[in-house]
């Protein structure tokens, strides 16, 4: 998991945080890095082909590979081409190139993630989701330590080119890890054999449609539906909706504040060395000292608890932001003091938030519904990274981080009203 967790990490930064840092040295605007980010939407879109990813047998990896690990090879060489694809771009000229090629790894790094995730999920009991959870955001974590202090060193040294095709190579330790690991066994829950049912009896009552017809209405109700269904049975229609809306509010403050990070290094007055030492190297390295904090908390008093804490956290981590954006010129220090507690906090947001949508997972269909949460918690923030360096161009560095603070407080009151008693039995 240690070792998947760095293949899911790698494309991340160089999507995002690294790119709109080379784009921002070639003189692009921060509204046009901003709507760049909307690339991102791909992840929050992975539910319409989940279902393809649980259920469709690629030819010959899957006789091979098995299902989750013949997915997860496919996802990654396409991550590492379009690595190689970006490597050869230059945005100043032709920044048509530089979009399709993050489009392209935001699609392969999605579809990686979706069979990925299945395979942590089916690999291992809830009981032990924790555990998996931190091991795979410790893996996570030295992933964009390479994807943004290494990239950004290797660029400042020779040039982003030769950053963005080191990138590609270290793409070979997730195909690696997938050759070698095994291929999990899911465990089928009675209600999962309720709901395939379903697809039975809708194939008897339909026998008089064409075999095409049939074939294809059955794929929909038994990898589309009764995911869904599956989900709404297990709660009430109060619970799910408020177990919806946490997700979905959770990470608002995350992905909004993201994208401007490394614009804001850049604007404050930072070199590309600084922000590769203190911000990506220093603070990254912090952050996986709270991955392995963020799995004892997560044992020992719970996942609701370690999603208050970490809420509470990134609202402070945004609050030294905005103090570090009020102050004149670069100061050091204060960039490595805002930095390590952002970083320890989204260490154990990310990690809660992992082993919370882990729990709420059925075995049954581990990918469509795991990719559903996926999408469904990334998307409210992605729509809001969109709008970012418009929000910045209006308001100023200050007061941007002052908003996005505040945009963790929904998912507390959240959180609040489903650990009252009549809701309690919804949590893990």
């Amino acid at each position: 998991m240690l070792f998947l967790g760095f293949a899911s990490g790698l494309p991340f930064y160089l999507v995002y945080n690294t790119l709109s840092a080379w784009l921002r040295q070639e003189g692009i605007r921060r509204s046009t890095i901003g709507m760049l980010a909307w690339v991102g939407l791909i992840f929050t879109l992975q539910f319409l082909w989940s279902p393809f990813v649980d259920r469709v047998r690629l030819p010959v990896l899957h006789r091979l590979l098995g299902r989750r690990r013949s997915w997860m090879l496919l996802a990654q060489l396409g991550i590492v081409a379009a690595l190689v694809n970006l490597s050869l771009a230059h945005p100043a000229a032709n920044l048509t190139q530089v979009a399709v090629g993050a489009l392209l790894l935001a699609f392969c790094a999605a579809t990686q993630d979706i069979a990925m995730s299945a395979w942590r999920i089916e690999s291992a009991p809830v009981g032990e989701q924790g555990a998996m959870a931190a091991a795979y955001q410790v893996g996570y974590r030295a992933a964009l330590i390479c994807a943004s202090a290494g990239a950004l060193g290797l660029a400042g040294v020779a040039g982003w080119h030769a950053s963005y095709a080191t990138m590609a190579g270290l793409g070979l330790v997730g195909l690696i890890t997938t050759l070698l690991v095994r291929e999990p066994q899911p465990r089928v829950a009675p209600v999962g054999e309720l709901q395939e049912q379903r697809v039975r009896d809708w194939l008897a009552n339909r026998a008089h449609w064409p075999r095409f017809a049939q074939t294809a209405g059955a794929a929909f109700v038994g990898a589309v539906v009764c995911p869904l269904t599956d989900f709404l049975g297990r709660f009430t229609v109060r619970i799910a909706a408020l177990l919806l809306l946490l997700i979905g509010s959770y990470r608002l403050t995350d992905f909004t504040m993201g994208v401007m990070a490394n614009p804001f290094y850049i604007d404050h007055g930072y070199s590309l060395g600084q922000i590769a030492t203190v911000v990506k190297f220093i603070g990254l390295a912090l952050s996986m000292i709270g991955v392995v904090l963020s799995g004892v908390v997560i044992a020992r008093f719970g996942i609701v608890r370690a999603l208050v804490l970490g809420s509470l956290m990134v609202i402070l981590s945004n609050l030294g932001f905005s103090w570090l954006a009020a102050t004149h010129g670069p100061t050091v220090l204060g960039l490595g003091f805002a930095n390590g507690l952002d970083n320890m906090a989204l260490a154990l947001h990310a990690t809660a938030l992992i082993a919370f949508l882990s729990a709420l997972t059925s075995s049954r269909y581990t990918a469509t519904q795991y990719a559903l949460f996926s999408s469904l918690y990334a998307l409210p923030g992605k729509l809001l990274e969109g709008t970012s360096g418009f929000v910045v161009d209006r308001i100023g560095y200050p007061h941007f981080f002052l908003y996005t603070a505040s945009l963790s407080i929904p998912a507390l009151l959240l959180i609040y009203l489903l650990t009252r008693p009549a809701h309690r039995e919804a949590l893990p």
